[in-house]
């Protein structure tokens, strides 16, 4: 039985059992994210979503063999168990080319299933929601099954061909806004009707059935809902238990899969807890990760330029902002209002859509410059308490060592730790 398979088992027996999902392919996340589930003697699920990662590299520039070895590369290094790993794939489908007809699009999404599987990724998001540029919106539950199930073919060919047999696990459905969340301020968000739920679930059983591959049903430990969380540019819709208590006994009457909730960042360790008693027992987390470690840079700047005179200092912050206005592309659609409000959300919106600028080269190179100053003379403790308070703490009391690194991989555990502590992982 999968690892996954055990933990949804464990959740529907009543137990505070669950995973969460880190969603990023930034080194400073990963690592603090085998480092998190290392402390917690976890299972720890690391997701790359069809956006960062595809057959032509996706934006970080990296093929699905490649994210599989890059990350391989980083557990080897600290000594994580592997066998403790488990990668996954998110929103597979035709997403990347909707602006093609059906027919080219998922004939694409054909070969980013088949090199997801091929390189060793266990549990896979079949997405098909989406329309393409000749199809009706939105698309039917049937034809979004239908195109899930002949990407499900794919992916146990692939497994069968490439190990000999399949243990994908895989989860279905797609109740979410555009990943990192909502594009426009919210006022709530509308839970997933149950019937909706059950309409979904039943339709995929049939396309699975049809297509052949009816044995694998079992292996759907998930549906992605919508339990009424989310978030936009500068709030947070927080988990209302009592209006999702209707969705979450859907889950009742299938003996194989739980509840997977995107979008969950930036809620409280109590609505986490509930979440995963709720059987939304997968949790996605992505945007709050490189947020908060976006925050640990630029704070991380502000002592640095108390520290150093202005002509060695790395200037990242400026580099950033000078980047994303001369290639808008991954924010202008998402943040709106006049220039100031824009420059706003730029550093500080919840969604984070700085996150797509991190691989740059420019970037890197002033973030190298960062860690060199800050590694070349120890960072007076008032500096540190003025702009990183927590990992002051966190320093004195001996749990951090004192490098700029491990202020950054702190500010990125100190959101994972509330996760590790919903799903009963933290020591």
């Amino acid at each position: 039985m999968h690892p996954l398979e055990k933990i949804v088992q464990q959740n529907k027996l009543g137990k505070q059992n669950g995973i969460y999902s880190v969603c990023s392919a930034h080194p400073f996340v990963i690592e603090a994210s085998l480092h998190q589930a290392l402390d917690n003697d976890s299972f720890l699920l690391i997701e790359a979503t069809s956006n960062q990662v595809d057959q032509f590299g996706g934006y970080t520039g990296m093929t699905p063999a490649d994210f599989f070895n890059y990350v391989i590369e980083k557990a080897e290094k600290i000594n994580f168990p592997l066998n403790k790993l488990i990668l996954g794939g998110d929103h597979l489908g035709p997403n990347r080319w909707q602006g093609l007809n059906a027919a080219d699009a998922m004939d694409n999404a054909d070969v980013l299933i088949e090199h997801y599987v091929a390189a060793g990724f266990k549990k896979i998001h079949l997405d098909c929601s989406m329309s393409c540029a000749d199809d009706p919106v939105p698309l039917t539950d049937e034809i979004v099954a239908q195109r899930a199930a002949r990407l499900a073919v794919i992916a146990e060919k692939t497994a069968k061909e490439k190990f000999g047999y399949s243990d994908i696990v895989y989860v279905i459905g797609t109740e979410v806004p555009v990943p990192g969340g909502a594009t426009e301020a919210l006022e709530g968000v509308e839970v997933t009707d149950p019937q909706a739920a059950r309409k979904t679930l039943d339709c995929h059983a049939k396309a699975f059935e049809k297509a052949g591959i009816g044995d694998c049903w079992a292996r759907v430990i998930g549906l992605v809902v919508q339990p009424g969380v989310e978030f936009d540019h500068t709030g947070v819709i927080d988990y209302q238990p009592e209006k999702a208590q209707a969705l979450s006994q859907v889950v009742d009457d299938y003996p194989h899969l739980v509840f997977e909730a995107h979008s969950t960042d930036y809620q409280t360790p109590d609505a986490y807890k509930q979440l995963v008693q709720d059987h939304f027992a997968i949790l996605k987390v992505g945007p709050a990760l490189t947020f908060a470690m976006r925050e640990a840079l630029y704070s991380l700047c502000e002592i640095e330029n108390e520290m150093f005179p202005t002509e060695q200092c790395s200037h990242l912050k400026e580099k950033m902002e000078q980047l994303m206005c001369r290639e808008p592309e991954f924010w202008q659609k998402y943040y709106h209002g006049d220039a100031q409000q824009q420059a706003f959300a730029r550093v500080y919106s919840f969604s984070d859509r700085i996150r797509y600028y991190w691989p740059d080269k420019e970037i890197n190179q002033a973030i190298d410059t960062l860690m060199a100053n800050l590694s070349s003379k120890s960072i007076p403790l008032p500096l540190l308490s003025q702009y990183m308070p927590h990992q002051f703490q966190q320093l004195r009391e001996g749990m951090i060592d004192g490098s700029a690194k491990s202020f950054i991989f702190a500010k990125i555990r100190d959101v994972l730790s509330v996760y590790a502590d919903a799903c009963k992982f933290s020591h």
